[in-house]
């Protein structure tokens, strides 16, 4: 029972207890590498995942391991794995009050929390309803690039990262921000940052490392023959990837603590602010 297994189904686990699945809803997927990757089974409450019941599918969606079978929407979590080579993780819930917003088809892609700014961009954008399987596909991908987190329209939220960890606090502040949104609402409407203040803070996301990582990082690793990305978690081991942190440098080989990054995003928003 490897230690990715164990995680998938921790998560797995923990999108129960939270109330963002019922019945057999929701899935998690990582990349187990070399074109295989480690998913929840379909037709199996969340609640009762364990590691020993993952399934492994190919870049194709193929079952290539595993004693269940794959979930339907296998491809959603493979179109971001496609078009996002620094992602490591998905996942896919129904957080009621984010999913809400969904099948309303109203709107969380205003930015009005600084902090959220920070941590996941200037909004959550929806990707219009398509019918399951290639169409489906068709329509995120155009979001995957630009996003780390959407709403899907009419169906529940999909959030990515370079780790489950990621992906999952990810996937709490969309069903955090939609409840602050839906009180907004209650109280006269959602009043949105000034325009003025989202570039310092998308700056401030990158310098955070949860942005694009800024160019000289990008020439340092070029020399060196690797890609650059921002993630949460070191390279592997022999990886053609460089994991750019920016309180330490392009050539980092810890990345900050969450006590170590909340505290920069604190103080970047604060600079931002004062500007």
């Amino acid at each position: 029972m490897s230690e990715r297994g164990k995680e998938v189904a921790e998560y797995a686990q923990r999108l129960h207890a939270r109330g963002w699945v019922a019945n057999h809803d929701g899935n998690v997927s990582v990349r187990d590498g070399h074109g295989r990757y480690l998913a929840t089974p379909t037709a199996t409450s969340k609640a009762a995942v364990r590691a020993d019941g993952l399934v492994v599918v190919d870049d194709a969606g193929k079952q290539v391991g595993g004693r269940g079978k794959p979930f339907s929407e296998i491809g959603l979590h493979l179109t971001v794995f496609a078009n996002r080579s620094d992602v490591n993780a998905v996942i896919h819930a129904h957080p009621p009050t984010a999913t809400g917003f969904a099948v309303a088809g109203v709107p969380l892609d205003e930015a009005f929390i600084a902090e959220a700014v920070v941590s996941l961009g200037p909004g959550v954008p929806t990707v219009p309803f398509a019918a399951p399987g290639p169409d489906a596909c068709r329509a995120l991908a155009d979001y995957t690039r630009g996003y780390d987190a959407v709403l899907l329209g009419g169906h529940g939220v999909l959030t990515w990262g370079p780790d489950l960890e990621t992906a999952y606090l990810r996937m709490e502040l969309v069903e955090h921000l939609a409840k602050i949104a839906l009180v907004a609402r209650q109280l006269g409407g959602v009043r949105a940052l000034p325009s003025t203040v989202l570039p310092k803070l998308m700056e401030s996301r990158a310098k955070a490392g949860l942005g694009g990582a800024p160019s000289v990082a990008s020439s340092a690793a070029s020399a060196a023959g690797k890609k650059v990305v921002v993630a949460c978690a070191p390279a592997p081991p022999g990886s053609d990837v460089e994991v750019y942190d920016p309180k330490r440098g392009a050539r980092a080989a810890v990345l900050p603590s969450p006590a170590e990054l909340a505290s920069i995003i604190r103080q970047e928003i604060a600079a931002a602010l004062k500007k």
